[in-house]
Parts: structure tokens; sequence; C-alpha cells
């Protein structure tokens, strides 16, 4: 007995200082994507989701470590832990999905996705997703008891429910962008692979993997704590490596075979303006778009 107790106790702590050295990593990759595109690089309408979704992660990631080390120090445990981090992930979860959905049908139907698109479609999406993610995940938290009031069973259960139907609806247009584009850019059409590809199929993937864990932890969380004690700090794990993973895309996106290059230039080359968006087989600078 104390043999196991001691056994979850090492995992736990190695889990704990993966998540922390991950996360550490992540707020970098993160600040310097914010850094440059948010100051260095013109954003058209799809790296503007690039730029917020580095944001969301800078958020979630930086949350999860600085809460993580209070919590340590504190020796306490507390759902707050687990909320506060959480509106980070939603966020990125909601600009990945519409980031995805947009690249997919940009590509499909470039034409008329492009000739009809409002100028500040992105930036509108964005603002929206912004504003509607702390309502979304508190109010289901402050319902079921985790912001430290008492939980009302009834509409706990409700509130729960349609936050945990939005949040697998996400899930699966984000997944299902990505492999439709995954398909159709991959394999079907005969045009050059579009830009984001990469990142789009990677993220979704990367989504499946990493990101669903804390989704479950999210719907089921009373019942995994009580079977699944590690499950939590795992699917934390996990979701720090899909939060730190994007900026790797973006640099493995923008490098070129030869002498190293700076890393502005390779971020300018994967996000910047100079390219092209495919429109009714037109090249057209994002910075028009």
């Amino acid at each position: 007995m104390f043999g196991m107790f001691g056994l979850w106790r090492t995992v736990n702590n190695v889990l704990f200082y993966l998540t922390l050295a991950v996360g550490l990593a992540g707020l970098l990759g993160n600040g310097l994507v914010l850094w440059h595109l948010g100051l260095h690089i013109k954003k058209g309408p799809l790296s503007l989701y690039l730029l917020h979704l580095a944001a969301a992660d800078f958020l979630f990631l930086g949350c999860q470590v600085g809460l993580s080390a209070a919590q340590a120090a504190l020796g306490a445990q507390d759902s707050l832990y687990f909320v506060v981090p959480f509106l980070g992930f939603s966020a990125g979860l909601w600009l990945l999905a519409a980031f995805s959905a947009e690249r997919c049908l940009s590509h499909l139907f470039p034409a008329c996705y492009w000739g009809r698109r409002p100028r500040h479609t992105s930036a509108v999406v964005c603002g929206l997703i912004w504003a509607l993610t702390p309502p979304a995940v508190l109010l289901p938290a402050h319902a079921c008891g985790l912001l430290g009031g008492r939980a009302r069973l009834g509409t706990c259960l409700q509130y729960h429910a349609a936050s945990v139907t939005w949040l697998l609806s996400l899930v699966c247009g984000a997944c299902g962008a990505g492999l439709v584009l995954f398909v159709w850019g991959g394999c079907c059409s005969q045009r050059p692979r579009p830009q984001f590809f990469g990142v789009t199929v990677g993220s979704a993937l990367l989504l499946l993997l990493c990101g669903l864990p804390l989704v479950f932890c999210w719907s089921l969380r009373p019942l995994l704590s009580f079977l699944l004690p590690l499950f939590l700090p795992l699917a934390t794990l996990l979701a720090c490596v899909h939060g730190s993973a994007k900026p790797l895309f973006h640099f493995m996106a923008g490098r070129q075979p030869g002498p190293p290059q700076p890393l502005r230039a390779v971020l300018r080359r994967a996000l910047g303006e100079q390219a092209p968006l495919e429109a009714g087989g037109l090249s057209l600078p994002m910075g028009l778009l």
C-alpha cells in the first residue's frame, strides 16, 4: 500500500516538473511569436488568428506555470488552479477552430470565399471569442461550485452539458477542417499546398492527441479524479505540449536549407505579408485581403 502511494507521488512529481519545463519553453516560444508577429510583421486575415492563438496559448501556459508553482509552494488544492488556466485553453480551442475553418474554406472555395468575405472578419471573430470565452467557462464553473460557492445540481447539469457540447463541437470543427484540408490539399487538389497547411494539419493532430484529454478532464472531472488521480496531471502536461508546439510549426514552415537565419526572417517567411493566398486562381498579398 505504501509502495503504491510512493510510486504515485513520484510519478506525480515527475509530471509536475515536466509540466513546468514544457510550460516555460512554450511561454518563450509563444512570446517570440507575439513579439515578432505583433510588432514587426504585417498581419493578414489568417495570421491575425495565429497572433491571437499565440496570445491564448501564452495566457494558458502562464496561468498554468504560475498557479502550479503557487500550488506547490502553498501545498493546497483548489479548483481555481484548474478553472483559471482553462480560460486560456478554451479561447485557444475556439481560435484554432475558427482559423482551421477559414483556412479550409478559403482553399476549397477561394474565389467565392475571398470575394465575399468582409474585410474585418478576423478581427470581429477574435473579439467575439475573447468576449464569449469567460462566461462560457465561468458560468458552468460557478454553477458547479468550482469557484468556491455552493453547487446547484440542476443548474450545474444544464450549464455543464452546454459547456461540454460547445467544447466537443470546437474539437470536431478544428479536427474536421484539418482532416479535410489534409485530404483535399495534400492528396486530391492539383494546386500547391496552401499557406499554413502544416500549421493547420499539425495543430489538428496535436489537438486530438494532446488537447482532448484536458477537455475530458473538464467534462468528467469528479469521476476521473476519483478513478484515475493521475489523469489530470497527465492531461495538463499534454495540454502544455499542445500550447507549446505551435511556434515550432511556424519555425519549421519558415526555415530554409542553408546557413542559420535570423528568427525574424524565418517567422516573416512563415507568417508575413509576402506569402500569397489563393483567390480565384490569383495570388493576392495577405495585406490586401
